[in-house]
């Protein structure tokens, strides 16, 4: 819609005769059209009640929208979907969750384009709604906030803390004997106590994280416990408040330095490798040069500061109550990691934001002078077996391996394979067929590593896949790799007992063959029959790019 068009438009939504329809539609929903010559704010909820992740949203959309009306503002709210990658883990349903991502954005796009909004607040929380509703704010770039809904407390156990992470490690445990039944129901009873996005430092916390250092939400509200009602609903109020009056559009926000910020406030958390996938996406539709190689550099040279789960000892409740990501902010600029003079919704740098924040506790939260971990955890490797890159996050077992591959063309096919006892130690698992493309949507392989670490293999067994990872994943784990099986890459090649070495510290991912062989084997491979080729499944897989370009559709 052109700006002339638009204005015309609003022009007459206030007492044009053209627009008298809807004027009539507005006031059925008790909106005085007098009040839509001020700015109209479309709020994005991702809520559903599918999961516990989002299922606070509805509320907090309530909250945001007496925000917007106290500010002078008619808020507009709506919904989009949103998949639980915890309910369809290690399932068919898993292929849904990558989709999501691009479902949820054009959702929201369409919305701000059908509606013209003045400015948008998205609500967001478990991790595919994070990076698409960036994404849409990419497409639109209008004035826009983001308010995180909060995380999960952890469960209690005999005196620890448990997460989503010790459930499915318990279920490898419990499947090779070395804990009863018994062991696992009572683990399940307290895991998850209530709403929010898992506890543990996984994707979507991850993503939390990403948001403060964009500077596109309110710095700290993010990691406030999502059964702190009274605190989120203020936090809400105030978001809604300063939608209607920011005049400062998303863009400014999402450009190449805040990009970088986001990957080094990932990398400093030990933060998922979907972060990576997700920056790269989100890079792309804000039409920001970045590549895969350049987040990975930064999440190398980035030191660990956070001890947090899966690679760490604590969830996200702890973080917030060591100074959260303002103490986490105002470290990473006073040691040069993140550019303090990048903006913030609220008009403040985020040198300014921060610099009241607390000094790190030493305890959840480190200085970078004595980090928890010095080396960075988030490394990119290539090599014959990914010319075009592949991911690591290096969250237990070590640096280097070497051994015989096992290969599996389904996710299903090798989880099978460890609970039975056929994986033994030094193997290096091969899931293919996985990616983007082939599986499609890129399911997490959560249920395979779960199932090694459970079996008591975690730190001998190591895996390579063209499919991706839950934030819980720990192990000397390879995803992402490029090109993928269904592409034709070298991964769709191997046979059980090729070599394979995992170098991180050369960066390097061999399958040791010559290059002659190799060739000869790709000569020689036919695209196998792929499961669901309809519907959107079959359209994701027809448009989808590259996992090392954030897996985007390409139009």
């Amino acid at each position: 819609m052109s700006d002339a068009l638009r204005r015309r438009a609003r022009e007459g939504l206030v007492s044009g005769a053209e627009r008298a329809g809807a004027r009539a539609h507005f006031r059925a929903l008790g909106i005085d059209p007098g009040r839509l010559d001020g700015p109209i704010v479309g709020i994005a909820s991702t809520w559903t009640g599918t999961m516990p992740c989002n299922v606070n949203q509805l509320e907090l959309s309530e909250h945001v929208a007496r925000g917007v009306a106290a500010a002078g503002g008619v808020p507009l709210p709506f919904n989009t979907i949103a998949v639980s990658d915890n309910q369809s883990q290690g399932t068919p349903g898993m292929r849904a969750s990558l989709i999501s991502r691009e479902v949820i954005a054009d959702s929201i796009e369409l919305m701000a384009h059908a509606h013209d909004f003045d400015a948008l607040v998205c609500i967001v929380g478990c991790d595919k709604t994070v990076p698409a509703a960036l994404m849409a704010l990419a497409r639109v770039d209008k004035p826009s906030v983001v308010i995180y809904s909060g995380p999960m407390r952890a469960g209690r156990l005999r005196g620890r803390e448990v997460t989503i992470q010790d459930v499915w490690e318990a279920v490898g445990a419990e499947e090779r004997g070395l804990i009863g039944r018994d062991d696992l129901d009572e683990l399940e009873l307290v895991a998850c106590p209530g709403p929010g996005t898992c506890a543990g430092h996984f994707t979507a916390n991850t993503m939390a994280v990403a948001l403060d250092c964009l500077g596109i939400t309110r710095i700290g509200d993010g990691l406030v416990p999502a059964d702190d009602l009274e605190t989120r609903a203020a936090a809400a109020e105030a978001t809604g408040a300063l939608a209607a009056r920011l005049r400062t559009t998303a863009h400014r926000f999402l450009d190449r330095r805040a990009l970088l910020n986001a990957m080094a406030g990932i990398a400093a958390t030990g933060g998922s490798t979907n972060g990576i996938l997700h920056l790269l996406a989100i890079a792309r539709e804000a039409e920001v040069p970045l590549t895969l190689d350049e987040l990975a550099a930064v999440g190398a040279a980035t030191p660990v500061i956070a001890s947090l789960a899966p690679s760490g000892r604590y969830v996200a409740e702890d973080l917030h109550r060591a100074g959260g990501t303002p103490c986490l902010i105002r470290e990473l600029v006073h040691g040069g990691h993140i550019d303090g003079s990048a903006p913030t919704v609220a008009g403040t740098t985020l040198a300014e934001a921060t610099r009241d924040a607390g000094a790190p506790d030493g305890e959840v939260l480190f200085t970078l002078e004595a980090p928890f971990k010095a080396t960075g955890a988030l490394h990119a490797l290539r090599g014959n077996l990914a010319p075009d890159g592949s991911l690591v996050k290096l969250a237990g077992g070590g640096r280097v391996h070497h051994g015989p591959a096992l290969v599996f063309d389904s996710e299903e096919a090798a989880t099978e394979a460890v609970r039975a006892g056929v994986v033994a130690a030094g193997a290096v698992i091969v899931v293919r067929y996985e990616g983007p493309a082939g599986g499609p949507g890129m399911r997490e392989m959560l249920s395979v590593t779960a199932s090694v670490v459970g079996a008591g293999l975690g730190d001998s067994v190591a895996l390579v896949t063209d499919g991706r990872f839950s934030g819980a994943t720990r192990g000397l784990m390879v995803g992402h790799v490029t090109p993928e099986a269904a592409r034709g890459g070298p991964i769709a090649i191997v046979r059980d007992g090729d070599e394979i070495t995992i170098d991180v510290d050369a960066k390097r991912l061999t399958l040791e063959l010559s290059d002659d062989e190799i060739t000869q084997r790709l000569a020689g491979w036919t695209l196998p029959p792929l499961p669901y080729d309809f519907g959107v499944f079959a359209r994701y897989r027809a448009r989808v790019g590259s996992a090392s370009e954030g897996a985007p559709l390409l139009v």
